[in-house]
């Protein structure tokens, strides 16, 4: 397959007069350059999960209410993520402001990135064009770290909202599924979190 990333010739020249492929490291990640391409499948991957975690959920409340629609976070969110990596061998996955599953927790580029995405927000820039990305050495490999910001649609406000606006039957669901829930007290337009991956870029 053709590479799409071009390195620097210095690091070109480096491998021959060493006499091998010498790994890249830490501080050559600034050599490559994301193509188009690349952002573009990168950013349908990161649709994909939105759009088929979003269906799943506003079936799931229309047709059972918000006490089962629950488990689609708790359980279908975790699966269609997991598939969407296994199918493109890559790792896709969410990350929240404040987090239900502790398995959403941020790492420190991606809470830079929440940060980055709450200031634009406030200023005014909307949910659907605020992403971010940067290339970072994983194991001597160049990976693409890619950040999509998720807003709090009104109909999350049953499981994400306000004591007052979240039902009973709900909050026993969630003390149950994470007792130490603290992804509440959100408003419909508040930055929620992130759809996050991490892919290569070399083959």
């Amino acid at each position: 397959m053709v590479k799409k990333f071009s390195i620097i010739a210095s690091l070109a020249l480096a491998s021959l007069t060493s006499g091998c492929v010498q790994n890249p490291t830490e501080n050559q990640a600034d050599q490559y350059v994301v193509s188009d391409e690349t952002l573009a499948e990168t950013r349908a991957v990161a649709m994909q999960l939105s759009t088929q975690l979003g269906g799943r959920l506003k079936k799931e409340l229309s047709e059972n209410g918000p006490a089962i629609a629950v488990d689609v976070c708790h359980i279908v969110a975790p699966e269609i993520a997991s598939t969407l990596s296994q199918k493109n061998n890559w790792k896709v996955g969410r990350v929240g402001t404040r987090v239900r599953n502790t398995l959403n927790l941020p790492n420190k580029w991606q809470k830079a990135a929440l940060t980055t995405f709450a200031e634009k927000a406030a200023k005014g820039e909307k949910f659907e064009q605020l992403e971010t990305h940067s290339v970072v050495m994983v194991d001597g490999k160049p990976m693409l770290r890619y950040a999509k910001a998720i807003g709090l649609q009104p109909m999350c406000v049953v499981c994400h909202g306000k004591a007052e606006q979240i039902p009973v039957s709900v909050k026993a669901r969630l003390q149950e599924k994470y007792p130490n829930d603290r992804a509440v007290d959100y408003s419909p337009g508040e930055l929620r979190g992130a759809i996050v991956i991490l892919r290569p870029i070399l083959n």
